[in-house]
């Protein structure tokens, strides 16, 4: 594996966390009904401190980002970006990525 395809992997493993599976959950909420089934809470992202190694259940404080808040940054980075053209891109491309993402775009 070169270096991209490992962070990418890296970054798949994280936020398969936050992701709904094949039956519909997202790892992060483990059992927990309210976020897994409520409308109006089922598509709320929370961000834990740690996680259960088993099941991916979020645990500890929820209202702190942390490293967490970078599974967000990786899906759109990976989303934007292959590996030839982060090779090909300027030192600038990650400021600019930046840049779109606290625009909106």
């Amino acid at each position: 594996m070169t270096l991209f395809e490992v962070a990418k992997e890296i970054g798949r493993r994280n936020a398969s966390i936050f992701l709904r599976d094949t039956s519909g959950n997202r790892p992060v909420y483990g059992g927990s009904k309210k976020f897994q089934d409520d409308p109006h809470w089922k598509d709320y992202i929370l961000y834990y401190e740690y996680f259960h190694g088993d099941n991916g259940a979020g645990l500890g404080a929820s209202h702190q980002t942390g490293w967490t808040g970078l599974v967000a940054r990786e899906l759109d980075l990976f989303t934007r970006l292959n590996r030839e053209d982060l090779l090909r891109a300027s030192k600038g491309v990650m400021a600019e990525i930046t840049r779109q993402q606290v625009a909106g775009a």
